[in-house]
This record gives C-alpha cells, sequence and structure tokens, in this order.
C-alpha cells in the first residue's frame, strides 16, 4: 500500500536537495544531513538503493558524494518511491488472498485502482517540477542561483 512512510519521505527530499543544491561538486550526504535533518542511518541506506537503482550517481573519494544519474527532467517522483517501496518488506495487505468477499472483490480493486492512480500522478512530477517548486517557495539554494534575470 502507498503510504507516505520516514524512509519514502527522507528519500524524495534527499534527491531534491541533491538536485536543488547540485553545484560543480557533488553533494555530500553530511551536507544533506545538515540540510534536511535526516538521520544518517536513513540516508546512506536510501542513497546506496537510488545509486543501485540509477536515480543517483556516486563518486568516491575526500571531495566525493552524490549526484544525479540523469538529468532532474528526466527523473519523476514515482521512480524515486518505487525504489524506496523496494527496500521496505512489509506486505501490502492488497495482495493478500486471505479476507472476506467484500475486501477482495470490492474494497481491495479500489485500493489497488486509487494506488494506481497516485503512482501515475507521481510518474508525471518530475525533480525538475518539484525544484520549480522550491525556487517559488523562496527556498535557498544552488538551484536558485542559478536563475539570473539581469538585462
Amino acid at each position: 500500500m502507498l503510504r507516505l512512510s520516514k524512509k519514502l519521505l527522507f528519500a524524495i527530499e534527499a534527491v531534491l536537495d541533491i538536485a536543488y543544491n547540485a553545484g560543480p561538486l557533488p553533494v555530500q550526504s553530511s551536507e544533506i544531513t545538515k540540510r534536511q535533518g535526516i538521520p544518517r542511518r536513513y540516508l546512506e541506506q536510501v542513497l546506496q538503493q537510488l545509486v543501485r537503482a540509477g536515480v543517483l550517481s556516486g563518486v568516491r573519494g575526500p571531495r566525493g558524494g552524490y549526484r544525479l544519474a540523469r538529468e532532474r527532467r528526466r527523473i519523476t517522483v514515482g521512480e524515486v518511491v518505487r525504489v524506496v517501496r523496494s527496500l521496505e518488506s512489509a506486505e501490502d495487505p492488497i495482495e493478500s488472498e486471505a479476507g472476506a468477499e467484500l475486501g477482495r472483490k470490492v474494497v481491495r480493486p479500489l485500493w489497488a485502482e486509487l494506488q494506481e492512480e497516485v503512482m501515475q500522478r507521481l510518474d508525471g512530477v518530475t525533480i525538475e517540477d518539484l525544484c520549480l517548486r522550491a525556487h517559488k517557495a523562496g527556498v535557498a539554494g544552488e538551484f536558485a542561483a542559478r536563475f539570473d534575470y539581469t538585462i
């Protein structure tokens, strides 16, 4: 079932932080922890999974960190959600065959439809979209600094 867990929230915030604050150097996890207040134990696990899934790329070394693996307009929130959901091992009650007939034939299919609609919506929202929202909301960051309205 689609729910906003801490791990999911932190993953979206981390990817957005990397996109929004990316400069010439990779973004280090300690910087993300400072800016977003994400506990390191959650962050490192999620970042490594996002690297394995091809959302982020890891850069080793003393000046290493994380970068987006693709352009921010080519990474969707839905993609991040799927990566984190694969980490969370709780059984989805929708997929269980146990239960009453009304639940199996009416309630669970309804929930599955709603979940699919939410995922389609999240697949339509890119990290670029979130960066633009952050800029419009007045969030300070490297992304905002790249907008130059000088004529």
